[in-house]
């Protein structure tokens, strides 16, 4: 990193750019209230608050995006509140151990580089959802939800509007994992829990789902049309169906989220031959994928 210290007391100056540099990092020293000894960006600043407010505040407003630690002797207004407000990160007390001081400088480079990686993730998920129109509002007045949809993506971007909203974080489990009931249990009520591949699961393992679920804060997504979910519902479809899954699915997950989709809508002799395959075909891929027969829906 490059780090810059404004600091008048020379010793105290001194030992502070030999730690930095004997620890990798790039350093220079100012001892005079001098703006045009800035000749380069710096990651990080120690500024000495033994310096007038004016170059102080001044110093801070226009390098306010770095890490700014203040060096102070004591604590008042002047030397910290008014400065943190301005945009400085934190202080440190004079005298001060120099570990402290360090342990300050990766904490916030920490932050910074974390809050980078969380802004490029949240560019990429925005990017990947841009083709998902969500102008129905989830509404989380009344925990568990249910959301049907025919694409997964839709109901993805649903519960991350919805956690944003809350200003709650989201858990991920997938009910075709086979702990996923322990991995339930384990979650506590101050965050969303979101479980997809619902419509992977039996009869029993739904109603015991069911139990597990009731006082929690939990999302099912479902690629099936569900009648019998006894808490709240939303439908969240998309016309272009699976055409608007940007990736290509392999002919066997296509197989079965046809399988999963449908079988509520055709006979198996209908199913079996818009899929291009046989009735015993169709038997042994329900078989193979663990499918449960739907009833067919008049």
């Amino acid at each position: 990193m490059n780090i810059l210290v404004i600091e008048n007391e020379i010793y105290l100056a001194q030992k502070i750019v030999s730690r930095l540099i004997n620890d990798g990092h790039n350093c220079d020293h100012i001892d005079l209230p001098n703006t045009d000894a800035f000749t380069k960006e710096y990651d990080v600043i120690l500024l000495s608050t033994s310096f007038p407010f004016n170059f102080c505040n001044n110093i801070i407003k226009k390098y306010n995006e770095n890490c700014i630690i203040l060096l102070v002797s004591y604590i008042s207004d002047e030397t910290v509140t008014l400065h943190i407000k301005s945009g400085a990160k934190d202080y440190i007390m004079k005298p001060f151990i120099m570990n402290e001081l360090i342990r300050k400088i990766h904490h916030y480079k920490e932050c910074k580089d974390i809050n980078k990686e969380l802004q490029k993730l949240r560019n990429y998920f925005q990017f990947t959802m841009l083709d998902i129109n969500t102008t129905d509002v989830l509404s989380a007045t009344s925990f568990p939800i249910l959301i049907e949809t025919n694409v997964q993506k839709h109901a993805d971007k649903l519960v991350y509007e919805l956690s944003i909203k809350m200003a709650l974080p989201v858990i991920f489990i997938s009910l075709s994992a086979k702990d996923w009931q322990n991995k339930i249990n384990a979650i506590r009520r101050t965050s969303i829990l979101y479980l997809t591949n619902y419509h992977t699961l039996r009869k029993c393992s739904k109603e015991n789902l069911l139990k597990i679920i009731e006082k929690k804060n939990c999302i099912i997504s479902t690629l099936e049309e569900e009648l019998d979910f006894p808490y709240t519902k939303v439908e969240a479809r998309n016309e272009k169906g699976l055409l608007a899954n940007s990736n290509i699915m392999t002919i066997p997950d296509y197989v079965k989220a046809m399988v999963t989709s449908y079988q509520h809508k055709y006979t198996d002799t209908e199913l079996s031959k818009k899929l291009g395959i046989s009735r015993k075909s169709l038997w042994e891929r329900r078989k193979k994928f663990d499918i449960e027969k739907r009833v067919l829906i008049s």
